[in-house]
């Protein structure tokens, strides 16, 4: 059972679940009917959960990814391979119990069915427990023009007040927020159900607020966007047209899905970015799909000796910056081309 207290107090034990090789605790909350709370995470999506120990949660996991299911289960993980909806959430309620906190970490904006999905977190969760979910954050995403984040792994692009009608349908309040820089900018959302819900914090009036006076809960606050990402198109292809004109090699770093959108809108090939490089091994030897773009291991770059390296996964500047510090050595410059074209 989890209890009620201030919001930012967090008394000993917590439930800790890692995401995004960060960890988080339920915030505002005590475990008390330890030692076997239960927490349940939505999606198995990325490798981090597949080393995370929790050694006293218990964890029915639901999953849409096969292979990473697979993967889940050799590591003892509890895992059902399907879509969460309010049947499935009842399923598997009535199998395992239900949860004494809900984790669905960047996986609401993947759900094609918001509502479905919401009641399904409902279903899963207990009276007195907590839901909570991370998502992009809208406001962030038109605000620092990160069009690239728009591809077809997501269904939704969402704001506060959205997610909390959504969750609002299936009976869930929101009654907290965090503000994150993952992903250029995302926000992890609180709700209880009605039943134990509290009034709202301060944090959650603040980030509605933002919203609206930034215009984002009316079709008016969205028209000007279409402008920067044309400008951010520009910008690039101004700067590839100009390297190639003088002869310089560029080549790429990363191949996220977000550099994926960024490549086809503006139309590049590898006339202008010869290749690209990647530290995932899957990715190795393979195309970028619709540029064709070939991918390399990063020890390319080292071979090549590219005069500018244009980072697609912009979103880790820093601590690519510090990875590609030795692209220095022979005159290489960084080329970071969202929120705005930077070399570095």
């Amino acid at each position: 059972m989890i209890a009620d207290s201030a919001p930012r107090v967090m008394p000993e034990p917590k439930m800790i679940c890692a995401h995004s090789g960060k960890a988080f605790a339920t915030k505002g909350c005590a475990v008390t009917s330890m030692p076997r709370p239960t927490l349940i995470e939505t999606m198995t999506m990325l490798a981090w959960l597949l080393k995370s120990t929790l050694l006293s949660v218990w964890m029915p996991t639901t999953a849409t990814a096969a292979n990473i299911a697979r993967a889940a289960v050799a590591r003892g993980i509890r895992t059902e391979v399907q879509f969460l909806g309010p049947e499935t959430g009842q399923e598997i309620a009535q199998r395992y119990g239900r949860a004494d906190l809900v984790a669905a970490n960047n996986v609401f904006a993947h759900v094609p069915d918001i509502r479905g999905f919401a009641a399904g977190l409902r279903a899963l969760v207990k009276d007195e427990g907590l839901v909570t979910l991370e998502f992009p954050h809208l406001l962030r995403l038109i605000e620092r023009r990160q069009y690239d984040t728009i591809y077809h792994e997501h269904f939704s692009y969402l704001s506060l007040l959205t997610s909390s009608r959504a969750l609002a349908t299936a009976g869930l309040r929101v009654v907290d927020v965090d503000q994150l820089e993952t992903h250029g900018g995302s926000l992890r959302v609180y709700a209880r159900p009605e039943e134990s819900a509290t009034e709202p914090t301060a944090r959650v009036k603040g980030v509605l607020g933002e919203e609206e006076s930034a215009g984002l809960h009316t079709v008016a606050g969205h028209e000007g966007f279409v402008h920067e990402v044309l400008r951010i198109k520009s910008d690039l292809l101004t700067f590839l047209l100009t390297m190639a004109r003088d002869g310089q090699s560029v080549a790429g770093y990363g191949a996220p899905g977000k550099g994926n959108t960024l490549l086809n809108h503006c139309g590049i090939r590898s006339d202008l970015l010869s290749y690209t490089v990647d530290r995932s091994p899957v990715k190795q030897g393979k195309f970028l799909p619709g540029t064709h773009i070939p991918i390399y291991a990063p020890e390319r770059l080292a071979e090549t000796r590219p005069g500018y390296v244009l980072v697609l996964p912009w979103n880790l500047k820093d601590e690519i910056t510090r990875q590609l510090d030795y692209v220095r050595s022979w005159g290489g410059r960084l080329v970071f081309p969202i929120p705005a074209l930077e070399v570095v």
